[in-house]
C-alpha cells in the first residue's frame, strides 16, 4: 500500500482530479473559467496595445517611476533576438502546442498550474498576434528607478510571468505525482 504523499507532508489540498473530475459538470466550469481567464488577458492585451500604438508619440510621465512609451520590439526579452520575429514565432507556437498536448502532465491536476498555463498560454498568443500584425511586438509599459529603465513590456509580458511565477511556486509547494509501477 503506497502512502498517498499529500498526507505524509501535511498537504490537505486535493487536486483537479479528486475535486472536479468526479463532477463533469463542475470540470467544464473550471475549464471555462481558465478559458474565459485566458481570452480576457489576450483582449486586454490587444485593447491596450491599440490605445498605446494610437495615443503614445512621445514618452508620458505617469508618475516617478513610470511611463507610457511606445517600443516595436522585434525581438524577445530585453531585444535579444532581435530581427528574429520568423524563428520566435515558430518557437512560440511550438511552446503553445506543447502546453496544449501535455497539460495534464504539467499540471499534474493542481488547479493553480491550469490557471498558470493559461495565462502563458494567453501571453504567447497576445504577443504571438503582434508578431504576425505588426511583424514587432508593441511594448509600453516603462518603469524605472533613476535613470535605470526596466525594458519596457505589455500585458502579454506581464500574464507570462505571473504563469511562470505562479507554475514554479506551485512546483516548489505541491507534492510531485508519484506513480507506482506494476500497481
Amino acid at each position: 500500500m503506497q502512502i498517498d504523499p499529500r498526507r505524509e507532508r501535511g498537504h490537505h489540498a486535493l487536486r483537479i482530479s479528486e475535486l472536479l473530475l468526479k463532477d463533469k459538470k463542475r470540470e467544464k466550469s473550471f475549464f471555462l473559467l481558465c478559458y474565459i481567464a485566458s481570452v480576457s488577458v489576450v483582449l486586454c492585451d490587444q485593447a491596450t496595445k491599440l490605445l498605446a500604438k494610437s495615443n503614445i508619440s512621445s514618452p508620458i510621465s505617469v508618475f516617478p517611476g513610470f511611463n507610457l512609451v511606445l517600443v516595436f520590439n522585434r525581438g524577445a526579452a530585453w531585444g535579444i533576438f532581435s530581427g528574429k520575429g520568423d524563428m520566435l514565432l515558430t518557437f512560440s507556437a511550438l511552446v503553445l502546442l506543447l502546453i496544449v498536448v501535455f497539460h495534464r502532465k504539467l499540471t499534474e491536476d493542481w488547479p493553480e498550474r491550469y490557471f498558470a498555463l493559461s495565462l502563458l498560454c494567453a501571453g504567447i498568443v497576445g504577443n504571438g498576434i503582434d508578431r504576425v500584425c505588426w511583424k514587432s511586438v508593441i511594448d509600453f509599459l516603462d518603469f524605472y528607478v533613476l535613470q535605470y529603465h526596466w525594458p519596457a513590456f505589455n500585458v502579454a509580458d506581464s500574464a507570462i510571468c505571473v504563469g511562470v511565477g505562479i507554475f514554479i511556486i506551485s512546483s516548489l509547494f505541491r507534492p510531485t505525482l508519484i506513480k507506482s509501477h506494476g500497481a
